[in-house]
Order: structure tokens, then sequence, then C-alpha cells
């Protein structure tokens, strides 16, 4: 028994052994994966997304016919475009107010029929037969919540001229109803509106359809829509008959240029329809609906050019116009196109 003691100790001892020496061996054949650096991946530089198009709508003067802006407005929401800011001449000035002040164009359209005309009719006989044009103040400001044009949900400009030199005056400041009042004051049918010292009378005399305006208030695209009378092709059988069909032909040529200079065009047929007829304002937005309808893929077009260009970095230049400067002029204030002339504007 004493001669296995040993000899079974040194067996244990011996195994042991080896198992240590194969423990060893087997750490030196299996290697660590050395470290890997990894190299950071670059981040993707990505583009600012291109700023929307913004949209302009300029709507020009026509008397009654103006009810065509209603139809036109109503049928560009429908189809999901909304302008971002609005410039009106004349009847223009009066429907562009009212959408500039966030009413949308079914209550406009309410609004349309229910209105009187001899509400915003008021005749002074001792100015030769002329309507005053403060009734057509009152009902603009009380219509837009006596917004100020500054404070429009919409940026809004109306034009007007300036009688005493012919100057293109684009109000954007200021009690609302004076500027549309002095936008819409036709020679020979408004007294001229006295603001400050100086006189204004009816946009169109010198921007039919304010397409220049509606860039002035930062627009991308330009959509105008044009409801001034064209010649009719026949000989007028009156004076009056006459004067109408010579005022036409100087608007047709004054506003072609300036229309030259928008994107779009829509021309509602309302040629038909006279400066008076208010008893057809249903027939005038249903003709703006129609206009509007058809120009639609032409709009979408332009501005899917417009955003394509934009993406690509290649956005057309618009064309360069002098930086327009404010001007108080009492109740309101009138925004001059060179900011360069000495003399005030009011």
């Amino acid at each position: 028994m004493r001669l296995r003691t040993p000899f079974r100790h040194a067996r244990t001892a011996l195994l042991v052994a080896g198992l240590l020496v194969l423990a060893a061996c087997g750490r030196d054949d299996v290697r660590p994966t050395p470290p890997v650096a990894v190299q950071p991946t670059p981040a993707t530089p990505v583009a600012p997304r291109p700023q929307p198009v913004r949209i302009g709508l300029a709507l020009g003067g026509g008397a009654a016919k103006g009810f065509a802006h209603i139809g036109v407005i109503k049928m560009l929401e429908a189809n999901g475009i909304k302008a971002d800011v609005v410039a009106g001449t004349s009847a223009g000035s009066v429907v562009g107010a009212l959408y500039a002040s966030g009413m949308d164009p079914f209550r406009m359209q309410e609004r349309a029929v229910a209105l009187d005309e001899s509400s915003i009719r008021d005749v002074r006989l001792f100015s030769g037969g002329l309507v005053q044009g403060v009734a057509l103040q009152n009902y603009v400001n009380q219509e837009v919540g006596n917004r100020t044009l500054d404070r429009m949900p919409i940026p809004f400009a109306a034009v007007a001229t300036r009688l005493e030199t012919g100057d293109r005056i684009v109000f954007v400041r200021g009690n609302t109803g004076q500027a549309v009042r002095a936008s819409s004051s036709v020679p020979g049918v408004f007294e001229p509106v006295k603001i400050g010292d100086r006189h204004y009378v009816d946009g169109g005399v010198v921007s039919p359809v304010p397409v220049d305006a509606a860039r002035q208030l930062g627009a991308d695209l330009v959509i105008a829509v044009d409801i001034s009378s064209r010649a009719s092709g026949t000989m007028p059988g009156s004076m009056l008959g006459i004067v109408n069909q010579s005022i036409a032909i100087m608007g047709q040529n004054l506003g072609r240029q300036e229309l030259a200079r928008a994107e779009v065009v829509i021309r509602p047929q309302v040629n038909d329809i006279g400066p008076a007829s208010f008893e057809q304002r249903n027939a005038a937005i249903l003709q703006g609906e129609r206009a509007a309808l058809a120009a639609m893929p032409q709009i979408r077009a332009k501005i899917a050019e417009l955003e394509r260009a934009r993406a690509t970095a290649r956005t057309p230049a618009r064309p360069v116009e002098p930086e327009p400067v404010d001007i108080d002029c009492g109740d309101s204030w009138v925004r001059r196109l060179n900011p360069f002339a000495k003399e005030r504007a009011c």
C-alpha cells in the first residue's frame, strides 16, 4: 500500500501537467482577431428643400365684369391653388380686398349675390352727378372687418393713378376701403379721391391688370385675370359708344405689355357684359369659373416648371424692378415705383 501511493500521486501530477500543456497549446493556436479600424461613412450632404413657388393673383378692372374674379378664385381653390399675394385694380381691388381679408370664394359669391348696387352708389348732384365713393369705401371696410392693408392675412395691394402726375401708385398700408375707393374711381363716374394733398383716380388708367404690383409683393408666378373690354369690331352708333370703344382700345393697348410679364393670363368671356350690368353677376361668375378651369393645365405646367428649375438651382430670373418705397399719405400709405423720385407721392 505504501508503494502505490507515490505512483498514484505521480500519475495525477503527470495528468495535470499534460492538461496544462494542452491548454497552453490551445491558447497559442487560437489567436484573437486583431481590431479593425472602421472608417466613418461621410455624411451625405442634404440639399436644402427649395422654397415653394409664391403665386400672385393680379385682378384687373372692368366694373360689373369684376364678378368674374370670384369665379376664377373659386375654381383655383377647388383645384388646390391658393394665392400667396393679391394685387387688384378697380373692380379687381374690391374682390382682391375681400379675398385677401380671408373671405372664402363661396362666401364672396354669397355677398356678391346679396349686394344692393344702390348701397355703394352715393351720387352727389352738385358735383355733376358723379359718385362720391364714400359708400364703397365703407362697404369694403365693413366686409374686411376694418383691417388695414398691412394687416391682411394675404399680402394685398390696390393700384391707383395719381391724377396730378399720372404716376402708378400701389397702396400697401393704411385704410383698405380708401385705397380700394381710389383704385376704383373711374374718371367721369367717380369723384377723384383726395388723400393728403393729392388726388387719385382709377388704377386702370395706368395698369389695367396689375401684374407688376403682384410681382412687387413677391410673387414668383403671376396669374393675371383680364376682364377689360375689347373693341367690338363694329362702328358704335352713339357718342357714348364711341367714347366707350375708345377707352377700351386705349386700355387694350396699355395693358398688353404688362400682361406679357405674367406667366398665365386668364380671360373670362365677359365682353358682352356691360360695365353697369350688375344683374348679370351670376353669368360673370360662371364665365370666370370656365376660364379658370380651361387654364388649369397651363397653371400646373408653369408651377411644375418653376419647381424643377428650383430643384436644379436654375431658377429663372424675375424681371428686375426698382425697390419700392413706402410713403405716408395720412390715412393710407403708398408705394412708389421709382425710389429715386424726389417728389413725394402725396
